[in-house]
């Protein structure tokens, strides 16, 4: 019988099936190199790049893009969302906020010129700055600098029907960037080929992951966010 909790949000409550498939009903098999050594590197790789970030650039970038944010429009610097995590447990993600106040911000997506988005939202959606906070839930072991992107709870609960195994990508932690976002599956999911197309390379990292592949897919999101952004919005 499946549990169902009632968890709070910041707009209204919100009904989700908490419950993880069980091991028997994963279609999904995950790499060899899924060890924990392997997994003892890639956690210590996670606290060595937040920390190097947050030497360098964070401790006057965040100060700056939180004081941009509150001159620009009314409202919290941080936005959080619930999504799902390892083994599909909910956890709220953190982002700097980008939209103005609206209670649609947990069912709607993002779309192109959405009036919902401020001035400074356009730029730090962008370039993806917006998302720099989740090195918090990196930080909290929620996420890894590298794993298939959280989606918003409804996004998952209305693909999972959609997408045989759509729920397996949470057999690995949730990334601030995957192999999908690599290859410039970026932004807005409002065709189901673009989803599949996340899944599916979701799926493939899962089967062939390994320390170096991390490597490989930080190096390729950096060169996709400079050449290609107009999916980010």
């Amino acid at each position: 019988m499946k549990t169902v909790q009632l968890l709070p949000d910041d707009q209204d409550l919100l009904f989700i099936d908490s419950k993880p498939p069980k091991s028997n009903d994963l279609q999904t098999e995950i790499s060899k190199a899924y060890t924990y050594l392997n997994l003892f590197i890639k956690r210590t790789l996670d606290l060595l790049m937040v920390a190097v970030f947050m030497l360098f650039i964070g401790f006057w970038l965040f100060p700056i893009i939180a004081l941009i944010i509150k001159l620009d429009s009314k409202g919290p610097v941080f936005f959080k969302q619930l999504r799902h995590g390892k083994d599909n447990k909910p956890f709220y993600c953190y982002k700097f906020r980008s939209m103005v106040i609206n209670k649609s911000a947990d069912t709607q997506q993002a779309t192109k010129n959405d009036p919902r988005i401020t001035k400074v939202g356009k730029i730090i959606r962008k370039t993806s700055i917006d998302e720099l906070p989740q090195l918090i839930n990196v930080l909290k072991g929620e996420m890894s600098i590298v794993g298939p992107r959280p989606h918003p709870l409804p996004l998952n609960l209305e693909f999972s029907t959609k997408i045989d195994g759509f729920m397996d990508r949470h057999q690995f932690k949730p990334g601030l960037t995957g192999l999908a976002q690599a290859r410039g599956f970026r932004g807005e999911t409002a065709e189901f080929h673009q989803m599949y197309s996340r899944y599916k390379l979701d799926v493939l990292y899962l089967k062939k992951w390994s320390p170096w592949l991390d490597i490989k897919i930080i190096w390729m999101t950096a060169k996709s966010l400079i050449s290609k952004t107009e999916n980010a919005y």
